[in-house]
């Protein structure tokens, strides 16, 4: 099973918690002259807020927060204290009245984007205040105890400051670790604590992380980061031996500490958590689950609406694979007996990308951008590849990180580098960025555009491979309808079980149908998917969404349609739920 993880820039919190102060209650006498200075100072309050609350967000987002009037914040790493996200739904409705003060005929074309998609913002998590506790920051997958290790070795130190600040962050996970346990015994004691299998999944993470302390991946990494610090001679060799020993210490005293009393801890709540299936056996967990494809695809459609679009889809690639093997009996050895060693490197593969893309793409002025391996350490908490999104007021550096662990085949990591680099993630967030949005866009940004975009693009470059590797066509074409089919029918599946209440064996029923019979895969497939909700309509459905509103445009414009330009369009709309990007793409055609 293929899955597309990209490393983006994580909330730790999920979902926004805004934090109001006198300097929203004063923006008023501060900027009296138009509604457009009003409202920016108003979403700038708003994002700047949100990022004093979180360091590791801060430092993800901005690489100079002074420059921003961020100087004196209080480092932390947030907190999932149920006592403090209870109060969420109260500053968002405060917020909210705020944001209905301003007039929205007389905001500029851009503010009224941000106005739309704050207002659906604010609606959303407002209607799912009830629900927080279905939340779950934990998980083997996707969690933040699996998160933070990765991103705490990206952490980038460009001044002594930065390092002051992630030695901060270390002391900090205890207590933030202590939160996540406290909120996940409340979710105990409210009968929604996670399945055993899942916890146990976490525990054994979390024990195998804090075993590593003599060989770590954060003491490597650090270590690392020291040296080049060094040789740019930012730091001397006894400041680096000092901030050696320091580090040292946190983690012992620290880090792994804070890992292993988390994995007790939820060894003392395995046998309390009732369900083992999908959220709509939990009270209210269905609903919670279509909260969830709004707030993370960015899909406003009914469910069923999405199932109905998941099942033609599913049809069409089915039809169409029917065809090509039946013009050609052979194509599925064919496509079994390309290379698996790749004939090219990923520069080259990246540099063809870039050149190749502007026949359907604007062109964007190649930044500078590397491609690294990820460390030996790092490898089995990594993907088979990520771009490392870079902080906004630099859109520097620009690193693909390729795990060599990861066996993928020659056509694979071409189309992977297209979904990372060009025209993917890389791309997509260096052409956004180089509009210089508002920093509020930052946090209206929305998955299922993201991640969409990256696999929208990623099916075109089959097409891209088929002349630069060399491989017939029709056997590129194969390999994307049959991407197409797997991710649609996990689509599928995800719907199935956290919102129908499908078990093991009506999945295991559905997958065979497609020739998946081996029960261990079933039971793999539908074990993630009940820890990971949503995880693969952010990828799929999004994809959709982009083909649809190509396919509406095409048809408006006819043999007027100039698939550049409207690539260019939705690039500019920028990450957006996609009522919103529909709204704003179709006023323009």
């Amino acid at each position: 099973m293929q899955t597309f993880l990209s490393k983006k820039r994580p909330l730790i919190i999920l979902g926004l918690i805004f934090f109001l102060g006198l300097g929203i209650s004063l923006f008023y006498l501060k900027y009296p002259f138009s509604q457009d200075a009003r409202f920016q100072c108003f979403t700038d309050q708003i994002a700047m807020e949100e990022l004093s609350s979180n360091t590791l967000n801060l430092h993800y987002t901005l690489a100079y927060p002074q420059n921003y009037g961020i100087k004196d914040y209080t480092i932390s790493l947030g907190t999932m204290d149920p006592e403090v996200l209870q109060q969420n739904s109260q500053q968002i409705e405060a917020l909210q009245k705020k944001l209905d003060e301003f007039s929205y005929e007389d905001l500029s074309l851009e503010n009224r984007m941000i106005y739309d998609m704050l207002r659906l913002d604010f609606s959303l998590q407002l209607s799912a205040a009830d629900f927080y506790l279905l939340q779950e920051p934990l998980g083997p997958n996707l969690g933040i105890q699996a998160q933070l290790p990765a991103l705490l070795a990206e952490y980038t130190f460009r001044v002594p400051q930065d390092i002051q600040d992630y030695f901060s962050l270390l002391a900090c996970i205890p207590e933030y670790f202590n939160s996540i346990l406290k909120f996940e015994k409340e979710k105990a004691s409210q009968g929604l604590f996670m399945s055993d299998a899942c916890a146990q999944g976490i525990i054994r993470q979390c024990t195998t992380f804090s075993s590593q302390q003599k060989e770590n991946f954060l003491d490597t990494m650090f270590e690392k980061q020291l040296a080049d610090l060094k040789q740019q001679k930012i730091i001397t060799p006894k400041q680096a031996a000092s901030y050696q020993t320091m580090h040292e210490k946190l983690l012992r005293k620290c880090v792994f500490p804070a890992y292993e009393a988390l994995a007790k801890g939820l060894e003392d709540l395995c046998g309390t958590g009732k369900n083992s299936s999908g959220l709509c056996y939990l009270p209210n967990g269905a609903k919670y689950y279509e909260y969830l494809i709004k707030n993370n695809v960015g899909d406003f459609r009914s469910i069923p609406e999405i199932q109905q679009r998941l099942t033609e889809q599913l049809k069409i690639d089915t039809l169409v694979i029917q065809d090509l093997t039946k013009k050609d009996p052979d194509l599925f050895s064919k496509a079994a007996g390309l290379n698996q060693k790749a004939t090219y490197s990923p520069q080259e593969m990246l540099s063809y990308l870039n050149k190749t893309i502007t026949q359907d793409f604007p062109v964007l002025n190649a930044p500078d951008y590397e491609i690294k391996s990820v460390p030996k350490p790092m490898e089995d908490f990594s993907s088979p590849a990520f771009y490392l999104t870079p902080p906004l007021d630099t859109l520097s550096p620009n690193a693909i990180y390729i795990n060599a662990s990861s066996q993928i085949s020659e056509a694979e990591l071409f189309t992977t580098l297209a979904h990372e680099g060009f025209p993917g993630h890389l791309y997509q967030t260096l052409y956004f960025g180089r509009q210089q949005p508002s920093l509020i866009r930052e946090f209206l940004g929305c998955s299922g555009y993201v991640e969409g975009w990256a696999t929208y693009v990623e099916s075109m470059a089959y097409g891209y491979g088929a002349k630069f590797l060399n491989i017939p066509p029709q056997v590129m074409e194969l390999l994307n309808r049959n991407r197409s089919v797997s991710l649609c029918l996990y689509s599928i599946l995800d719907i199935g079980i956290h919102y129908q209440g499908w078990t093991v064996q009506e999945v295991t029923n559905t997958l065979s149908s497609f020739g998946i019979v081996s029960q261990e895969v079933c039971q793999e497939i539908f074990q993630y998917i009940v820890e990971n909700p949503t995880n693969y309509l952010k990828y799929y459905l999004g994809f959709l969404n982009f083909t649809d509103l190509r396919t509406t445009i095409e048809n408006k414009k006819g043999t007027d349609f100039q698939l550049k330009d409207f690539h260019q369009k939705i690039l500019e709309i920028g990450p957006a739920p996609f009522p919103v990007v529909k709204k704003y793409l179709l006023s323009q055609y």
